[in-house]
């Protein structure tokens, strides 16, 4: 359950790239009473990473070294849930392949850490649902009837990671899938990625999550011959998790956050 006593209006954050976005979440958090934000709204348009300022490359530095001190996956294992960047370059470009190489890494991480991954992963529910035409494959379902027939209807660019017949169950707690699904909207200007959280744990995966969702959406705009120009992250219920927000540990990274949100 929520600790909000009311629904309260959406907070928006629109600040250009996921470092500045991520820090004022954070940051609105920390300054307020409560742990969490509900519901949220966050949109990003600036997705070069080669243009961030030192406050926003040590926004990403100071959560990456409290991550792994903490024994939390980095930013880039989150991100790689949702998209598997280094299985794509080494695809470079055979999106057939690289289904093939992500279904055979699928089956290691598995392996890997049973416990973690033994419902699953984003992008393995989004290219292997388990039903549905292509094989499960929703993402290059997507990609082909774009290809191959302009102006259908929107709705038919949505991709499903919640499943009901795997993911209502009675379990107390469930870490998969806080991200339930995810559409995709071509413009004049580019496409337009949407992503639909229930909830969030935005210090453990905040930052990873949004990473995953722009690299998703980057591919599929990258195969449908269009920039990325816009992500959208809605997010029922945004929490800080497994540490204290008085914690001292955090206090590098709250100074790097305000001087990324100055």
């Amino acid at each position: 359950m929520s600790k909000s006593s009311h629904a309260l209006c959406p907070f928006v954050v629109d600040e250009g790239n996921i470092a500045r976005s991520w820090s004022k979440v954070f940051l609105h958090i920390l300054d307020h009473t409560g742990a969490e934000v509900s519901p949220l709204i966050l949109s990003t348009s600036d997705f070069d990473h080669s243009n961030w300022t030192e406050a926003e490359c040590r926004v990403r530095s100071e959560l990456d070294r409290l991550l792994r001190d903490n024994n939390f996956l980095d930013i880039e294992g989150v991100a790689h849930t949702i998209f598997p960047q280094r299985i794509w370059k080494v695809s470079a470009g055979d999106r057939a392949l690289f289904y093939r190489l992500y279904q055979d890494a699928f089956a290691r991480y598995q392996v890997m850490n049973k416990r973690a991954n033994r419902r699953g992963l984003y992008f393995e529910r989004l290219m292997s649902f388990g039903s549905g035409p292509c094989d499960g494959n929703q993402l290059e379902w997507i990609l082909g009837r774009y290809l191959g027939r302009r102006g259908v209807r929107d709705s038919m660019y949505q991709a499903s990671v919640f499943d009901p017949a795997r993911d209502h169950v009675p379990d107390a707690q469930l870490q998969f899938p806080c991200l339930q699904h995810v559409s995709f909207v071509p413009t004049h200007e580019g496409l337009v990625i949407n992503a639909f959280y229930a909830t969030q744990q935005l210090f453990v995966k905040g930052f990873g999550n949004y990473l995953g969702i722009e690299r998703l959406g980057a591919f599929m705009a990258h195969e449908m011959g269009l920039p990325l120009a816009r992500m959208n992250v809605f997010v029922g219920v945004a929490k800080v998790e497994r540490i204290a927000k008085t914690d001292a540990a955090l206090h590098p990274l709250i100074d790097a956050a305000r001087a990324c949100s100055q």
